[in-house]
């Protein structure tokens, strides 16, 4: 049943796999609570991990970080294994890496505020569009600047200058309020209580690091730890939309190949969807459908089919339904749709199968020859071969120390950024603004003292004598004037 070309999920009527080379072409993996989605989700892991294959995955339970622990089959696998016929199974265990947005369970995860830009930004912070629209201006305004915003801090140093400068970049970028400024910061303070600070910043996930195969050629599983996280859940699933989106814009355009070079499950993926803005639904879809051409797989694990828009769904070639619950006409109405998106069997309902499936059970329809979707089957999902269900803090601690990215990430960088470069400029500002007190004060002791120094300005007041002084010099002044005159005259009309 293991072929080098194939994956092995279980026994229908017969075998069912996923080819590798459509490995790329995505997928789904539904059901209700504790209908197997998880164990599904592990052989899975397992199976790409064989093949070669890098694999992500959040852990929202703690159970998928067994793959990295040799197995010790439990009498259900045992057993599970000879009903389907799998006289291969063994245990085996799995390299993996360990990865937690608030570096407690796993190596930290961090993104700068730049990589994440104003539209996810804005959908983590759930700011409305007015108070996206100021976010866009100031990420334009940091462009413009060349200011780098790293970390949090950067980004609350750059709304202060925002807000300062408010009439002048109202003019050139558009109109920027008070209260959306003060609407944003009280959205990133509460972003700072759940541990988003923790993810911001540098040394910011090299993707590469995701992509590694140990000395034996198979594909480390890397696993985020979730448990802590899914009580920010914007913060999750912005986060890995982010991750898909690094992944899109950093790959180089390989087209089809013969295996993925990562796949990428997304579990809990209906939190990507919850009051999700268009924009962002779009910008999904457009990933979705581009990334498969960068060699990346991508699976979401949701409870319901209908937790996924169709726009999406419609790009989900490789599907796993587990039992769905229909005691309500919403309810019966999922099974409806779940039961649309499969090709038919006539040899069953489908609709009818997906409400009586058993735990472990699951009809599958994935892409055969020339892509097309195979007929649905009722299929015994086979038992992974790793521990199923957690490892303990000291087995995570152990293989972390020996992790190929250990210490690449554990101390945060800072570097010199936004912050740093507008506190700078206000301080420059703040000396500046000193020197010309200082000057304008010398300037003004300088003239006080000028005038203090100054002889002091005789009255214009005149004595009676002096009056009789100047009135005497005036009539002398006079007569002498009359007689050069009339000298003058006189000369020239005895020269006449």
């Amino acid at each position: 049943m293991l072929v080098d070309d194939k994956i092995f999920l279980g026994t229908s009527t017969q075998p069912e796999y996923i080819a590798l080379k459509y490995g790329n072409r995505h997928g789904l993996v539904t059901g209700a609570t504790g209908t197997g989605k998880t164990v599904t989700l592990q052989v899975m892991a397992e199976g790409f991990s064989a093949a070669g294959v890098p694999v992500f995955a959040a852990d929202i339970k703690g159970d998928l970080s067994g793959v990295a622990k040799m197995g010790k089959a439990q009498g259900w696998q045992t057993q599970r294994a000879q009903e389907i016929g799998f006289t291969e199974f063994k245990d085996d265990v799995f390299p993996a890496m360990f990865w937690d947005l608030f570096g407690r369970q796993g190596h930290p995860i961090r993104a700068t505020v730049s990589e994440m830009g104003a539209l996810l930004l804005s959908h983590m912070l759930e700011l409305n569009d007015t108070q996206e629209g100021v976010l866009n201006i100031a990420f334009k305004l940091a462009d413009d600047e060349g200011l780098l915003l790293l970390d949090l801090k950067d980004l609350r140093a750059l709304l202060v200058n925002v807000q300062e400068r408010a009439k002048e970049i109202s003019t050139h970028y558009g109109n920027v309020s008070t209260a959306s400024i003060g609407a944003i910061q009280r959205a990133l303070l509460v972003l700072e209580q759940q541990g988003g600070e923790n993810f911001f910043g540098e040394r910011a996930l090299a993707i590469a690091d995701l992509m590694r195969t140990d000395r034996d050629g198979r594909g480390f599983i890397s696993i985020l730890a979730a448990d802590d996280l899914m009580q920010a859940p914007r913060l999750y699933s912005t986060f890995l939309l982010w991750l898909l989106s690094e992944l899109f814009e950093e790959l180089p355009e390989v087209g089809d190949l013969d295996r993925p070079k990562l796949v990428f499950f997304f579990d809990e993926a209906h939190l990507l969807f919850d009051d999700a803005p268009k924009a962002l639904i779009d910008k999904v879809e457009q990933v979705v459908r581009l990334v498969r051409s960068k060699g990346v797989g991508v699976y979401f694990v949701t409870q319901n089919p209908v937790d996924i828009p169709e726009s999406v769904l419609s790009q989900l070639a490789n599907r796993v339904q587990h039992a769905l619950r229909a005691y309500t006409p919403r309810e019966q109405k999922a099974v409806r749709v779940a039961a649309e998106t499969f090709r038919p069997n006539p040899a069953f309902s489908t609709e009818e199968a997906i409400t009586q499936l058993g735990i472990g059970e699951a009809l599958v329809s994935v892409l055969e020859s020339k892509g097309v979707p195979s007929m649905v089957g009722r299929t015994m999902i086979r038992p992974p071969s790793a521990q199923v269900g957690p490892i303990t803090p000291e087995e995570r601690a152990a293989i972390m120390a020996t992790s190929p990215v250990g210490g690449l990430y554990d101390t945060a960088i800072d570097r010199d950024s936004a912050f740093e470069a507008l506190a700078r400029k206000a301080r420059d500002k703040q000396l500046a603004e000193e020197r010309q007190r200082l000057e304008d004060d010398e300037r003004k002791s300088a003239e006080r003292t000028y005038q203090a120094d100054r002889p002091k300005r005789r009255s214009t007041r005149q004595t009676p004598a002096e009056a009789a002084m100047n009135s005497l010099a005036r009539t002398v002044a006079n007569r002498l004037g009359n007689a050069l005159v009339r000298g003058i005259l006189g000369s020239l009309k005895r020269g006449g």
